[in-house]
Formats: C-alpha cells, sequence, structure tokens
C-alpha cells in the first residue's frame, strides 16, 4: 500500500477504536517502522485529524459510544504518592482522567493529555515518571493543577469531587 492509503487505514484504525493505540502496534499492523507513523500521524494532524498523542498511544477524541460528560477540577497535591492517590480516587469513583493542565506564570495554559480511566494505567503513569525522573507539571505551580475528567453522569462528578474534598486535593471555588 502506499503512503496516502496507509494514512487512510490509519486513520480508520484510530477511528474504530475505543481506547489509544500505540505507535508501534500501528507500525506492525501497517508493515512499517515506529518512524513512519509518527510522520503519518502529523501528516494526519495537518491535514485536519483531530488526533492526540497520550502516553498510552494515539486517539481521536469522541469515539466512545454514547453521551459522556467532561468537567473539570481543580486540585493540589505535593508528591507522587499523593499524585497516585488522587488518580486512583478519580478512577475508582468511575471517571476517565484526560488531561492535566496547568497555568504557567509566563507560558500560560500547559496541557498534557493523559487518558488515564483504571488502577492499571495509573501504575503505568507512576512507574514511567519515577523511571524517567521527570518532574510532573503540577511541580511548575506548587502542586495546583486541573484535570478534565470524563464521567457517565452529574452523580458520578459529585461522588469524585466529594472524595477528592475528603483528601483535600480539591480546590474549592
Amino acid at each position: 500500500m502506499d503512503s496516502e492509503e496507509r494514512r487512510k487505514e490509519v486513520l480508520k484504525v484510530l477511528k474504530n477504536s475505543k481506547k489509544p493505540v500505540k505507535g508501534t502496534e500501528l507500525a506492525k499492523k501497517m508493515g512499517v517502522s515506529r518512524q513512519v507513523i509518527v510522520q503519518d500521524i502529523a501528516i494526519l494532524r495537518a491535514s485536519g485529524s483531530d488526533i492526540v498523542a497520550t502516553p498510552q498511544g494515539y486517539i481521536i477524541f469522541g469515539n466512545e459510544e454514547g453521551k459522556k460528560m467532561i468537567k473539570t477540577i481543580v486540585c493540589k497535591h505535593s508528591g507522587c504518592s499523593e499524585i497516585e492517590d488522587e488518580l486512583y480516587t478519580i478512577v475508582d469513583a468511575g471517571g476517565k482522567v484526560l488531561d492535566v493542565i496547568v497555568e504557567h506564570p509566563l507560558y500560560g495554559e500547559i496541557k498534557s493529555p493523559l487518558m488515564i480511566s483504571s488502577r492499571l494505567e495509573v501504575d503505568e503513569f507512576i512507574k514511567n515518571l519515577k523511571d524517567t525522573k521527570a518532574e510532573p507539571l503540577s511541580s511548575l505551580t506548587d502542586g495546583v493543577h486541573i484535570h478534565s475528567i470524563e464521567i457517565d453522569d452529574e452523580k458520578t462528578f459529585e461522588k469524585i469531587v466529594q472524595k477528592l474534598k475528603n483528601k483535600k486535593y480539591l480546590i474549592s471555588e
């Protein structure tokens, strides 16, 4: 298949997937290197496709069946164990953490996709954080950060908010 056909197939795979797809998985499926997939994704994005790169792979938002709600919460924590606990709290209560956002005094809003919806994905995120010795975005703002979370309904959101308040992670309005 030529490059244009391959990009159409990559787009088809992403549109039909309900979860992120790793670049290596796409490369294997298409019979090319991961670098070729990275270039294909860049070309697809430039042509208007809403493909997001997450730690779990590539995804196109809005692929899931049914209507979900997206709400934002403002939190504060310190240290890796509190990051882990905060994320566990959200996913255990039925939320999916779409991203993390910080308001930097110089650069403005800095946003990174997370797409975390299970304890396993929290564990993978924390492992990557420790293995890379990277600082979380919230370290730029003394632990203050925003999450967009996807939930099924208002009741689930209220449950998440209450649990985060009880743990003193939530910053109230």
